[in-house]
C-alpha cells in the first residue's frame, strides 16, 4: 500500500494536507510531536471521511527519534510504502537578529532544514528502489523574500528551497520529483498575533489564504499528473511575491 507522510500533521496547513490526501486515496501516516488531542483529532477527521490515517509521534528536529519511529513503522510494514513525503513540520520564533537568542536560531532550523534531512533520508531509498515517489517541502514566503524579524525562519526556508533543488537534480532519473510550496500568509495559528486588516492591504488578493487552498496544490503535486513537474518552488500567496 502506498501510504503518504506528512510531518507536523495535525493542525492548521498540515491537517488540511492529510484531508486532502486522504480524500484522494493515500492512508495517511500524520506526524506529531506533543498535541496528541490535535493529532488523534486530525485522524478521527480522516476517519469520519472514510479514510485511514495513522499517527507517527516524532520530533524531525532529532535524528534518533526521526530514525527509531520511520524505520520502526517500515520494519511493522514490510509490504507497505511511503510513496509520497510532505515535510511541513515548521516552528517560528520570531525576533530580530540582534536579540535573538541561539535557542532561537538552532530550533527553527533544527525543525525545518535538520528535519527535512532527518526524514527525507530514510524515505528516500525506498522511492528510488521503487521508482516512484513524491516529495514536497512546505517552505515560505519567507524563504523568498526574507522578512525582517525572521531571519532564522527565512533562512531555514530558503536553506529548504535551495535543498529542493538540488535533491530534484539527484533523483529525477528515477522518477522521484521533489517539490516545495511557498505559502504567503495562510490563515492558521501560526499568523496568530498579526495584523490581518493592515496585511492584506498589500496582498493582491486583499485577503489570508486558507489551509484548504494550500493543500489543493500539494494534492496536484503528489499526483501522477504532476509527474515532469520537479526542483520547483511554487507561491501561493495571493500575487503578494512572485
Amino acid at each position: 500500500m502506498n501510504y503518504a507522510l506528512v510531518t507536523g500533521g495535525s493542525r492548521g496547513i498540515g491537517r488540511a494536507i492529510c484531508l486532502r490526501l486522504a480524500a484522494q486515496g493515500y492512508p495517511v501516516l500524520v506526524n506529531y510531536v506533543s498535541n496528541e488531542e490535535k493529532a488523534r483529532e486530525t485522524a478521527a477527521l480522516i476517519a469520519a471521511s472514510g479514510g485511514t490515517a495513522e499517527l507517527l509521534k516524532f520530533d524531525v528536529g532529532i535524528a534518533s527519534e526521526t530514525s527509531a519511529a520511520i524505520t520502526g513503522w517500515q520494519a511493522a510494514h514490510p509490504d507497505d510504502f511511503i510513496g509520497v513525503l510532505v515535510n511541513n513540520a515548521g516552528i517560528r520564533r520570531d525576533s530580530l537578529l540582534i536579540w535573538m537568542e541561539p535557542g532561537d536560531w538552532h530550533k527553527v532550523l533544527d525543525t525545518t532544514l535538520n528535519g527535512f534531512y532527518n526524514v527525507t533520508r530514510l524515505v528516500l531509498q525506498p522511492m528510488l528502489l521503487k521508482k516512484s515517489g513524491r516529495i514536497i517541502n512546505v517552505a515560505s514566503l519567507s524563504g523568498l523574500k526574507g522578512l525582517p524579524g525572521q531571519t532564522n525562519y527565512s533562512a531555514a526556508k530558503g536553506g529548504l528551497i535551495a535543498a529542493t533543488k538540488a535533491l530534484a537534480q539527484e533523483v529525477a532519473r528515477k522518477k522521484v520529483t521533489v517539490n516545495a510550496i511557498a505559502p504567503g500568509f495562510i490563515r492558521t495559528d501560526m499568523v496568530d498575533g498579526l495584523d490581518e486588516a493592515a496585511l492584506k492591504k498589500d496582498i493582491p488578493a486583499q485577503r489570508f489564504g486558507e489551509p484548504e487552498e494550500v493543500a489543493a496544490l500539494v494534492a496536484f503535486l503528489a499526483s501522477p499528473d504532476a509527474a515532469y513537474i520537479t526542483g520547483e518552488c511554487i507561491s501561493i500567496n495571493g500575487g503578494l511575491y512572485s
